[in-house]
């Protein structure tokens, strides 16, 4: 193992009021008709509330709702979060979700290691566990009418996605696995700081 992974040790823990959330879809790209972000659909958004310690899956209907929740956030926690979710969440929302303090793993380990690396594989050399499933599952699914199977594929790929975020913000570090087969760490800073928070304009009445 690198170095890296064993000596970046960090003492902060998440806020009081960040959200790890990740969405899934009702269709995917390669559907008839789907070219880009603005065509495709949710089915269910699954979030961590660090607030209140609750893991919860929304459906379209539950949105308002879930808005008005991630208003009040302090940041928002997830792996591709900026270059897929909050494109398609953008299409339910009338603001921007461009605009909220953003923690996007993802980012993180390419702006590090100059490579963008799959959740399942960070989240199996980080913490010896991975997602349920895969994200086609999830549209199939939605065919089939299995809205339980989705939210529980969601809420384990929120929970994993929590276990990485956590893992790196204590050590500074997280792990891959490189071609050879030898576990490597990658330096990366989770560190929330209040100055770099945005001012998000409410949508929702209060």
């Amino acid at each position: 193992m690198s170095s890296n992974l064993s000596t970046l040790i960090g003492t902060s823990g998440p806020t009081g009021n960040e959200v790890v959330l990740d969405i899934e879809t009702q269709n995917w790209f390669t559907d008839e008709g789907v070219s880009d972000h603005a065509h495709l659909k949710i089915s269910v958004i699954g979030c961590y509330f660090y607030q209140t310690d609750e893991y919860r899956a929304f459906e379209e209907r539950e949105f308002a709702e879930l808005w008005s929740r991630l208003e009040k956030a302090d940041r928002l926690i997830g792996y591709n979060t900026i270059g897929f979710d909050y494109p398609v969440m953008n299409n339910y929302y009338s603001g921007n979700f461009h605009t909220f303090p953003t923690l996007d793993i993802l980012d993180e380990i390419y702006r590090n290691l100059g490579r963008r690396l799959k959740l399942e594989d960070i989240a199996q050399a980080t913490i010896g566990e991975g997602k349920s499933g895969y994200g086609g599952q999830a549209v199939e699914w939605w065919k089939a009418g299995e809205l339980q199977k989705i939210k529980d594929y969601c809420l384990q790929d929120v929970r994993v996605t929590r276990l990485v975020y956590e893992y790196g913000l204590r050590h500074g570090a997280l792990a891959y696995v490189d071609r050879s087969g030898e576990r490597r760490g990658i330096p990366v800073n989770l560190l929330f700081k209040k100055e770099d928070a945005k001012a998000v304009n409410l949508t929702m009445p209060f």
